[in-house]
């Protein structure tokens, strides 16, 4: 999983790749570290048809408050350069796996 480092490679990725799942997270923050494992597994999983990235809320503050990120971990799903879903929290991977699917197949 590819952790982006500046709004323009974020934008880059967005408009690459047809469906992105970002996920905002912070170091320091419990949950998001609980998180990370499922979504390496995820990125592996999805290799070649969802791209999934990681953005640290810390360094790219700009990029949060566009996309109104107030709580991590915060995933948000886009299909065609568009945010179609986001979710706060703590998810299963069963759970995000059939989120991912439902984007790859370009349902919501």
């Amino acid at each position: 999983m590819r952790k982006i480092e500046s709004k323009q490679e974020f934008e880059e990725t967005i408009q690459k790749e047809a469906s992105v799942v970002v996920d905002f997270y912070a170091d320091w923050c419990g949950p998001c570290q609980t998180l990370l494992p499922t979504l390496d597994d995820l990125s592996k999983d999805f290799e070649g048809k969802v791209k999934i990235v990681k953005v640290n809320v810390d360094n790219q503050q700009e990029l949060a408050q566009r996309f109104g990120v107030r709580s991590i971990p915060t995933l948000i799903f886009f299909k065609n350069q568009k945010a179609v879903e986001t979710i706060v929290g703590l998810r299963t991977k069963d759970e995000l796996q059939k989120k991912i699917s439902a984007l790859e197949i370009g349902n919501k």
